[in-house]
């Protein structure tokens, strides 16, 4: 563990700051004709220079511990109320070449862009464009798994397989690249010879698939392809700058991944797939998309409230997961995150609701522990028990 006292901590954050959040909660969410307007976030409130400075410096031994000595590529924000307490970028964008990565490098955040997804889906249900009660059929008739919603699409208890596996079990060539409706086409004409079918809302099984469902669903209620959807609805509202849906347009500025040996991922056929994955974005653009949810400038806290709702209690335990979003559910305090990864990117974006603390680590070099972000909680919590590196 870090070698700074959570004691000392908690106490500064009790003392010398005000935990109230800032911005005006009580307006309401931005009308359909907003799309593609600017989203003006609350300014952060000014924090205690001595508690800013205890948080960099315990930030700043954790990151030397287990990041610096690791050979991270990537960057890190750790953030309360909004204020950036701790910064650091590290590596270079493309190993052979002297790109160092900096703030405005978009990095691979791998399935954090399932909380992109989820709450995009949320803001069209607010709206009113759809029901996340209503059968996924409903809007994809040929669909034929009776049983399914968008709400367990949403929370991973839809029952059906994982196309990262699927797809190559029936045989999809390596050399042809799949597209979100070659997953949903697959999932209807070969229904006979798929393995790990299972009736919906049975148990929870964390799934790709229904991510990528969930993109073709905005894409036929929007009448927009995905990328572009996320690009006015979120990434331009915010000047999230660095940040986007993968596309092949987009190909020039995306950032290769390494493994920890330093050779570069293979872009392989599944690579174009999105919803599940695929959003590029940066530490600092994370933490806008953080400020916003933080608001009810893009959805209501009753329609956040859903999202935050653990819906997998079969098994006992803190672990659950809402609509979107991993979480600890303690008995008095819920801890919000998710993890992503994939081929060498790894991801890690904490969301401490009630203490108005963010953890966002992102790299594009095969690093686990990057997952030990977690420990940086304690800061703001006291002491908790997070032992699982969950994707």
């Amino acid at each position: 563990m870090i070698a700074f006292s959570i004691r000392t901590a908690l106490f500064m954050t009790l003392s010398l700051i005000s935990l109230s959040s800032c911005g005006n909660f009580n307006k309401e969410p931005e009308s359909d004709d907003s799309l593609g307007k600017p989203i003006l976030l609350p300014t952060p409130q000014n924090l205690n220079p001595e508690y800013v400075n205890q948080v960099a410096i315990n930030c700043n031994n954790w990151y030397n511990q287990f990041l610096k000595k690791n050979a991270f590529y990537g960057g890190m924000i750790v953030a309360k109320n909004g204020n950036i307490l701790f910064e650091k970028y590290n590596g270079i964008a493309h190993v052979g070449s002297n790109d160092s990565i900096n703030a405005n490098t978009p990095l691979h955040i791998a399935s954090v862009s399932k909380t992109f997804t989820a709450m995009a889906v949320l803001k069209l249900w607010q709206e009113k464009k759809l029901n996340i009660d209503d059968a996924f059929s409903k809007y994809f008739p040929a669909f034929n798994y009776p049983g399914i919603t968008i709400r367990s699409l949403l929370n991973h208890r839809s029952g059906l397989p994982n196309y990262v596996y699927f797809m190559d079990e029936i045989g999809w060539s390596s050399k042809t690249f799949v597209t979100n409706q070659d997953v949903l086409n697959t999932l209807i004409s070969k229904k006979n010879v798929l393995r790990n079918i299972n009736s919906p809302n049975r148990h929870f099984a964390y799934c790709n698939t229904n991510y990528a469902l969930l993109a073709l669903l905005i894409e036929k209620v929007t009448s927009m392809s995905y990328p572009d959807y996320l690009k006015k609805s979120i990434f331009e509202p915010l000047k999230m700058n660095n940040s986007f849906a993968y596309n092949d347009k987009d190909s020039a500025r995306t950032t290769p991944s390494y493994d920890w040996r330093n050779y570069q991922a293979v872009f392989i056929n599944l690579d174009k797939v999105y919803g599940d994955k695929n959003i590029f974005s940066t530490p600092q653009d994370l933490l806008k998309w953080d400020r916003l949810l933080s608001t009810e400038l893009y959805l209501t806290k009753a329609t956040l409230a859903e999202a935050y709702k653990p819906y997998s209690n079969e098994k006992s335990g803190v672990r659950n997961y809402g609509l979107g979003w991993r979480m600890y559910d303690f008995p008095n305090k819920k801890i919000i995150y998710h993890n992503g990864w994939w081929h060498g990117s790894n991801a890690v974006f904490i969301r401490l609701i009630e203490e108005d603390a963010t953890i966002i680590v992102i790299g594009n070099k095969y690093n686990k522990n990057i997952y030990k972000a977690k420990e940086l909680i304690g800061m703001f919590t006291g002491p908790i028990s997070t032992d699982n590196n969950d994707e």
